[in-house]
């Protein structure tokens, strides 16, 4: 492989906090030299200003694969992310069928090397067919690659076999998502409750919902010394639950998907099935607060949210339609978006999406640092253009942000020293 040299890049690393114009040079999939670097026997890109930041790490990606290939392949998210800047994506375990034993695992991981540009890891499920009930083998799926524990979109009710996993997970030291929805108060629901919603005449969840499963879980985890993601967090209720639970040092941390950073309870319109996602979009207050929430730390991943659904599942009455968006091109922009309007910091908005997840996960990728992987990310902040739902590489094309205007795109991805994404003849 010969080496890659970038040139007059603004290199921005979260983990390290530089921020300064510097050349690097990259050789055998590794950064090798950071300052004034050799471009001998080297391709060369000439950054001209843009920020070089680590690749982005992408903790929650729903894919078709496998059993739904129609939707979304590997290849094909790989794409749609290499396309976003993400150079490293988990796939969440509500495949079909279900991510719960090792020869699953195995599969998948083989396939995402084989198919897809970007680095594909596993998260495990935490129960048998994610029913809820029997637990998996955590730690044989974590000696062999599953890098966290979730049981995808339904929330585990009984509070005694939340104990027993957060403190069996304890003994390998196994990271356990959990989507924080207390499934009675939301069962039905298909929007969040509100004036808004009640003149839609949907039937709502309320945010509390949020909140009191976050109280339970933190609670369950200090009390095991279990580690904890709290999954998908999308109200001011949850943000502040969090906030509470970090400040008693209990093993916690919390997800935010960039679908609820930039839009509100308001872009479901006049049931607009396109908005219609899991947890619900919630109201401008909560939506101030998730961004405030990422600014000051309380929150440590953003995620895409990605969920790629058929037309046949959006075109439906609102309450019938299916939930979900696709994100993985969209999650790098949209952000950069709301840095460019002067709400989110850019620096924490990288760090969300590099440093944190890859310290929480214990990948290596996520810092740009002599001997660290060369995952990277040539960004553009400043390219302005309209979201077509049409030009998206995904597999499906379910995104709320179809036709919004969007400011900074990923101009050249980099996985393993490895051009996996060129826009700049585009």
């Amino acid at each position: 492989m010969s080496a890659l040299v970038i040139l007059g890049a603004r290199v921005m690393d979260p983990e390290s906090g530089r921020d300064e114009i510097a050349d690097i040079r990259v050789e055998n999939g590794v950064i090798s030299a950071i300052g004034n670097v050799s471009t001998d026997d080297a391709d060369v890109i000439d950054a001209g200003g843009l920020i070089l930041a680590p690749g982005l790490i992408d903790m929650r990606v729903i894919t078709g694969e496998p059993g739904a290939e129609h939707k979304e392949t590997l290849a094909t998210a790989g794409a749609a992310a290499a396309a976003g800047g993400v150079t490293s994506m988990v796939v969440m375990p509500q495949t079909e069928p279900v991510i719960d034993d090792m020869s699953l695992l195995a599969h998948l991981q083989d396939t995402g090397r084989k198919t897809s540009p970007v680095n594909v890891y596993c998260a495990g499920a935490l129960t048998k067919g994610l029913a809820g009930e029997a637990m998996t083998e955590i730690g044989l799926m974590g000696e062999a690659g599953a890098l966290f524990f979730s049981n995808g979109e339904a929330p585990i009710a009984d509070s005694r076999l939340m104990r027993r996993l957060l403190a069996y997970s304890s003994a390998f030291n196994t990271l356990i998502s959990h989507r924080a929805v207390d499934p009675y108060l939301s069962d039905g629901a298909c929007a969040h409750e509100s004036d808004f919603s009640s003149r839609l005449g949907l039937t709502g969840a309320p945010a509390a919902s949020e909140r009191i499963m976050v109280q339970r879980d933190a609670a369950l985890a200090e009390l095991t010394g279990g580690r904890l993601l709290v999954d998908l967090l999308s109200s001011e209720d949850g943000v502040t639950a969090l906030r509470r639970a970090k400040d008693r040092d209990i093993d916690i941390s919390g997800s935010v998907s960039i679908n609820h950073l930039a839009l509100n309870e308001l872009d479901i319109g006049a049931y607009r099935t396109f908005a219609k996602l899991d947890p619900p979009l919630r109201e401008e207050s909560d939506r101030a607060a998730l961004i405030n929430g990422v600014n000051d730390g309380t929150i440590d991943v953003i995620v895409s949210g990605h969920d790629p659904r058929g037309a046949g599942e959006k075109r439906l009455p609102f309450d019938q339609a299916a939930a979900g968006a696709v994100g993985l091109e969209i999650l790098l922009a949209a952000g950069l978006t709301l840095v460019a309007d002067e709400q989110l910091d850019l620096m924490a908005f990288l760090r969300a999406l590099t440093a944190n997840p890859a310290g929480l996960l214990g990948l290596e990728s996520g810092r740009i640092a002599e001997g660290a992987p060369a995952d990277l990310v040539l960004i553009n902040p400043g390219t302005p253009w309209v979201c077509d739902a049409d030009e998206l590489l995904s597999g499906s094309k379910n995104t709320p942000f179809d036709g919004r205007r969007l400011q900074g795109k990923a101009i050249v991805t980099i996985v393993a020293g490895k051009i996996v994404f060129d826009a700049r003849g585009a």
